[in-house]
């Protein structure tokens, strides 16, 4: 995408904008035309939401505010857009064939590559994973435990070493950051997969294990049945998007279990249904439950090396705990996604109070933020985020009360915030949405997520008990 904006930004003073400019209102047809051609544009992300509700991908028919095109349909979209604010673009014109080609590239190297290109041209640091190490790398890309790690690491084993796990002391452990040796049980428990009391964990455990695949026996050969068939195919299309960059997620066997993890969810929660970006919601469940019963790097792992009751305890629990997180937010994506419209709403309201010169140059400049916010809403910003950062951040959501739900919220406009000087160098809609859409945080660490946490929690005990403060 980066590429083909890029391309717009070029020409669309010239070229695209020009024939617009002699008829109608130079600044007006420019913003329009920018707008429209940037969805136009969008729809070739076959992995962002649909965060314009009036945007040209948009198909009311469908239950779910979210439909994909393929290139083709995309090409031909973009081609069935200009006819109606210009002349018709024919197969042999220049423009047509340079658009094709932009296409075709992207299709070669990827969307995310493209990205990644744009993120390498920033100064130098360096190279850590986008998933984590042995132990969770800060931006220096040292992995060795410091003393304080160690003596934290200390202190999570002691709560949990307890017949009864202090669950609110836990909470409090683990807002800073969890060590990646107790991640696993720790989540298990923040999320309420688990219970408190020691003793009956493993009867959970195996209860809650043999239920997920009774459900797997029971609902997954439906899913080629005329009822089920669009869910799984959507399904079966998305996987392969999810983390493309990291191999871990490429392979067929981890897609196998992605694949009944969704369907299955999908299936037991039909007021929802799938909808594109909860795929993306299981990653760092499946990614922190792998690491319980491996030592080396995560990223390039082969799974099959598990034996095959490792992997089903994986895929059962990374379920559970996907469901327990989706039983907080399920009004995202049941229809019309109201959840996620109103916390775009409260965004922008905080926003035009924390930093009212940001909020109006964006106001200046024609963009909306359900144009941006909505992914940020719909996938927790993990298309912000390298994983390793979202694992962290996910730490402190699941040791804060209503974390995915509520403080998600603070954590947005923190990280809208943190962007100020950049926001306000861009001077025009095509140059926002372009830094919206594609934040550099590739190399963000450890120390980024927590000053951003602690800026969102800074926001929070201001506002959140005085909701009408940041209203106007």
């Amino acid at each position: 995408m980066t590429v083909i904006m890029d391309f717009l930004s070029m020409c669309s003073t010239s070229t695209l904008i020009a024939p617009c400019v002699d008829t109608v209102n130079s600044r007006h047809a420019r913003s329009n035309f920018c707008r429209d051609y940037t969805d136009v544009i969008k729809c070739y992300d076959a992995q962002c939401e649909n965060d314009l509700s009036k945007s040209p991908r948009f198909n009311a028919s469908n239950k779910h505010t979210i439909t994909f095109y393929s290139d083709a349909q995309c090409l031909d979209s973009m081609i069935k857009h200009w006819g109606k604010i210009n002349s018709p673009m024919h197969s042999d014109s220049s423009l047509y064939m340079l658009i094709k080609a932009v296409f075709s590239l992207l299709s070669e190297v990827g969307i995310e590559q493209a990205v990644l290109h744009r993120q390498q041209s920033l100064p130098h640091r360096p190279v850590i994973p986008l998933v984590a190490r042995i132990a969770d790398q800060n931006t220096s890309g040292t992995p060795a435990m410091t003393q304080r790690e160690a003596s934290r690491l200390d202190k999570f084993r002691q709560v949990l070493a307890g017949p009864n796990t202090d669950l609110e002391e836990l909470r409090k452990l683990s807002w800073s950051g969890i060590p990646r040796q107790v991640r696993p049980i720790t989540w298990k428990l923040l999320s309420g997969y688990l219970p408190a009391n020691a003793e009956r964990r493993e009867s959970t455990l195996q209860r809650k294990r043999q239920e997920y695949f009774g459900f797997i026996e029971q609902y997954y050969d439906s899913r080629n049945d005329e009822h089920h068939q669009d869910t799984y195919r959507q399904i079966h299309i998305d996987i392969p998007r999810t983390n493309p960059l990291i191999p871990l997620f490429q392979q067929a066997s981890v897609q196998e279990i992605f694949e009944r993890i969704l369907f299955i969810w999908a299936i037991r929660h039909p007021a929802s249904g799938y909808v594109q970006g909860i795929n993306d919601l299981v990653t760092p469940f499946f990614v922190v439950y792998v690491f319980e019963y491996i030592e080396e790097e995560v990223e390039n792992f082969n799974v099959s090396s598990l034996q095959e009751e490792v992997l089903q305890n994986i895929e059962a629990d990374s379920f559970w705990c996907m469901s327990k997180l989706l039983d907080g937010i399920q009004d995202n994506y049941t229809f019309a996604q109201p959840g996620i419209q109103r916390k775009v709403k409260a965004l922008e309201e905080l926003v035009s109070r924390l930093d009212e010169t940001v909020h109006r140059h964006m106001q200046q400049y024609e963009v909306e933020y359900l144009q941006f916010a909505f992914r940020w809403m719909n996938n927790l910003l993990m298309r912000e985020l390298p994983l390793r950062c979202t694992i962290r951040l996910w730490d402190t959501y699941q040791a804060e009360p209503e974390g995915f739900s509520h403080f998600h919220l603070y954590v947005c406009a923190a990280f809208l915030v943190r962007w100020r000087k950049e926001i306000l160098e861009e001077k025009d809609f095509q140059g926002l949405m372009i830094l919206l859409q594609n934040l550099p945080t590739m190399h963000w660490g450890n120390e980024e997520v927590s000053v951003l946490l602690a800026e969102a929690y800074r926001l929070k005990f201001a506002f959140a008990d005085a909701p009408n403060h940041y209203k106007r």
